[in-house]
């Protein structure tokens, strides 16, 4: 049995990129300097280099994209999701990153009746897959962690299942927990686990309240699943080609890559799997398609990039006053062949919790 879902402290979203990028705690108090206990070693934030390659964990932007950088595909809210069989499995919901926001999980996953008014599962045989990204940014990551880990146990009492995906925030709280400011190869001069967890929202009430338990669960999530057709992975990207060319061998190999314990292996793992938007631009069909045919399924569905991003509706620098756009749903992209479900919780967008096959 694991803890009940606890309640972090209440913290209001902003509409602007500023706290998307850097935790509040940082910008009231300054660094955010752990002790360093036995087991716990972390040190001072520090402004890490620009790698060469273009987007890096070690680095607090995201870019900015136009909106023609991407081929959309409209979603027929007429059509809506397929009929689910009257034996068999119970019908297929995907939930995008959730990055702490504990209260806004609860609601959409009662607002899809997967879960009564006391937040237990209520879905029978219903099928539930996290994408990851449960930590950072957020007020309760642990509360987020605690929750998935009984609705769990909840729904496999009653025929149905919740799963979860690992994450790349997955992968930087291990890190940060596990070698803190130990330094790492990072192709653009000296990097740490523990400044980059900092620099993308890591929490102090997170890394307080993270326990045995929840490292052992995060360090056995699969990094990627194929159900009824669809490729579901966390981040957009077709960095997964390296780990292997079979769904078990990706897992196998990533799960045995945590378990070897080398930190400049971790980070490497960590930096791939933090590249994102390899689905859009004139390759981002073929960058799907290849996924597909190498792992199964028709369309692959992610989270990991926020779809403001993807839809180029995010102001630049000098208007980063301006609010950014809500998302209420999925953004269906690439020809058709990817589902984005990062609907930008952390930029007053809306968690995404929907059920599959979306319409065509």
């Amino acid at each position: 049995m694991t803890q009940g879902a606890g309640q972090g402290p209440e913290v209001l979203r902003t509409e602007t990129l500023r706290d998307f990028r850097v935790p509040a705690y940082v910008h009231e108090t300054g660094p955010y300097v752990p002790s360093t206990s036995p087991g716990e070693p972390f040190g001072v934030v520090e402004e890490l280099a620009e790698e060469p390659d273009g987007y890096t964990p070690t680095q607090r932007d995201l870019p900015v994209i136009n909106r023609g950088d991407t081929v959309q595909v409209a979603v027929d809210p007429e059509t809506g999701p397929a009929p689910q069989p009257a034996e068999g499995p119970g019908p297929l919901y995907v939930v995008g990153d959730v990055h702490g926001y504990l209260d806004q999980l609860i609601a959409a996953l009662q607002e899809q009746d997967l879960l009564d008014a006391a937040g237990n599962w209520s879905a029978g045989t219903a099928r539930l897959w996290f994408l990851g990204d449960f930590t950072d940014r957020g007020p309760d990551g642990i509360g987020v962690i605690d929750l998935v880990m009984r609705l769990s146990a909840e729904a496999a009492a009653v025929g149905g299942y919740c799963k979860a995906l690992m994450g790349n925030h997955e992968l930087l709280l291990l890190g940060a927990r596990r070698f803190g400011d130990t330094p790492v190869n990072s192709g653009a001069g000296t990097a740490t686990f523990q400044a980059a967890w900092l620099l993308n929202g890591g929490q102090k009430t997170d890394m307080d309240r993270l326990q045995d338990h929840h490292l052992q669960w995060m360090a056995r999530l699969d990094a990627m699943e194929e159900v009824d057709g669809h490729l579901l992975m966390h981040s957009d990207t077709t960095a997964y080609l390296d780990y292997g060319d079979s769904i078990e061998a990706v897992n196998d190999t990533i799960r045995e890559t945590l378990t070897r314990n080398d930190a400049d292996e971790c980070w490497d793992l960590f930096r791939k799997l933090t590249r994102r938007f390899a689905f859009r631009d004139d390759g981002g069909t073929e960058a799907v398609l290849s996924l597909l045919d190498t792992y199964g399924g028709t369309r692959v569905v992610h989270g990991h990039s926020p779809i403001p991003y993807l839809l180029g509706e995010v102001g630049s620098e000098e208007g980063e006053d301006n609010p950014s756009p809500v998302v209420e749903e999925p953004h269906l992209y690439a020809d058709g062949l990817a589902i984005a479900m990062d609907g930008g919780v952390t930029m007053a967008g809306k968690l995404l919790v929907r059920q599959l096959p979306l319409g065509n």
